[in-house]
């Protein structure tokens, strides 16, 4: 659920796990227009790598990769050309995740890949359902439905929940040796540097209403 850049992403190391399969895919953007990447080719390179088709290219703007209409083909064109499966019936494409979950009731999970302010929403719509879900980064952007997709997670043992979080820094198991065996004395303070926001976090709920995207 949300294929943009990001979605693609990781969209492409699941396909290549043999234990799972990929049978839909959703998002509100159908073509690839208007989407940004941290380098032009970053995400087509891999993308020809994976499918093993060079001469893939994404269409719309003909820039960045994105949209579901790039998620489904690239689902297809992997299952049918690299991972060889005789009986693939191909990947559905939603627009609304709505009617995802009435369509593709046979789902055992899905992964929320869509901008910050949807994750709690999703994540709700999901275990009420009984699916399982992989989820990014932050569980929510309001504290109170954070606290209702965790409370909603305990209350639903059997669904299967796992948030991504991200960490460049490698394992702290050492650090936190060092520290555990008083290495260092008392701990007293800790400092810490970052570079975020590395773009806009919008605290606030944002007052303009620009028109809704084709």
């Amino acid at each position: 659920i949300g294929i943009g850049t990001q979605g693609i992403r990781e969209l492409l190391p699941m396909l290549q796990r043999p234990e799972i399969q990929i049978v839909a895919v959703c998002d509100p953007s159908k073509e690839a227009v208007g989407y940004k990447d941290w380098g032009k080719d970053y995400l087509r390179g891999q993308i020809r790598q994976v499918i093993k088709k060079p001469d893939w290219d994404c269409g719309g703007d003909g820039l960045i990769p994105g949209g579901r209409e790039n998620g489904k083909n690239i689902v297809d064109t992997y299952y049918s050309n690299v991972a060889m499966q005789e009986k693939y019936k191909g990947c559905k494409a939603y627009e609304d995740v709505r009617e995802l979950f009435v369509k593709e009731k046979d789902i055992d999970a899905v992964k929320i890949m869509t901008p910050d302010h949807l994750h709690g929403v999703l994540a709700m719509a999901a275990i009420k359902r009984g699916k399982h879900i992989l989820m990014h980064k932050p569980i929510s952007n309001r504290l109170a439905e954070g606290k209702k997709v965790v409370e909603m997670a305990r209350n639903n043992p059997k669904v299967i929940t796992h948030l991504i979080p991200w960490d460049s820094n490698g394992s702290m198991d050492t650090v936190m040796a060092w520290i555990n065996a008083g290495a260092i004395g008392t701990l007293k303070e800790v400092h810490n540097w970052t570079n975020r926001p590395v773009w806009p976090q919008y605290p606030d709920i944002p007052a303009e209403k620009p028109a809704v995207p084709d």
